[in-house]
């Protein structure tokens, strides 16, 4: 059964995912942690963290994860091909159709209206992120902030624009400063 649930839930991720994976991570968000309940925010994070240093599409590698975590391997074998199934039928009718029709007017018109509707799609992911991160207990105020997530970030941010080290140094930095103010 939960099986069927995975691959149904996917399903819609990929069939509504248009986009790209970050356009997809508040539909996964929402069938995964509002909706089944099968994740916490929190974990959801995690699992979007990992998706993201793993290669491949963040979208697939985030399916992949959630469905090991909820139902093993297979699980991630019935998430990622939900995930990845409506869209390649999308990506085949689609080829056909602009190859045959992307001289029209209409056609150019479309695709320069979804620009608006996926940044917004990114943005309302990258606020739930940035909410989840700096309000662990969801309560947006300044007392509730967490003080630790915020120097980090900052400090990441800083390292990353001031210095133009790559992003795994930062990463393991990060990581040794969180595990020192950890102990403290």
């Amino acid at each position: 059964m939960i099986l069927i649930q995975l691959l149904l839930s996917f399903l819609q991720v990929g069939l509504l995912s248009i986009g790209g994976g970050y356009a997809a991570l508040p539909i996964i968000q929402n069938q995964v942690v509002d909706l089944n309940h099968w994740l916490t925010v929190r974990e959801f994070g995690d699992i979007v963290t990992i998706s993201q240093m793993t290669p491949g599409p963040i979208a697939i590698n985030a399916a992949t994860f959630v469905g090991t975590k909820i139902a093993g391997v297979p699980g991630a074998i019935v998430s990622t091909l939900g995930t990845v199934l409506p869209s390649f039928v999308i990506v085949l009718f689609l080829a056909w159709f602009y190859y045959k029709y992307r001289q029209l007017r209409s056609v150019k018109a479309i695709l320069k209206g979804l620009r608006p509707a996926v940044t917004a799609l990114i943005a309302a992911s990258g606020v739930s992120m940035i909410i989840a991160c700096f309000w662990p207990e969801g309560a947006v105020s300044l007392s509730a902030l967490n003080i630790e997530s915020l120097i980090l970030f900052v400090g990441a941010f800083i390292v990353l624009r001031k210095f133009k080290t790559g992003p795994i140094k930062v990463m393991v930095a990060c990581g040794l400063v969180a595990l020192v103010i950890s102990y403290l």
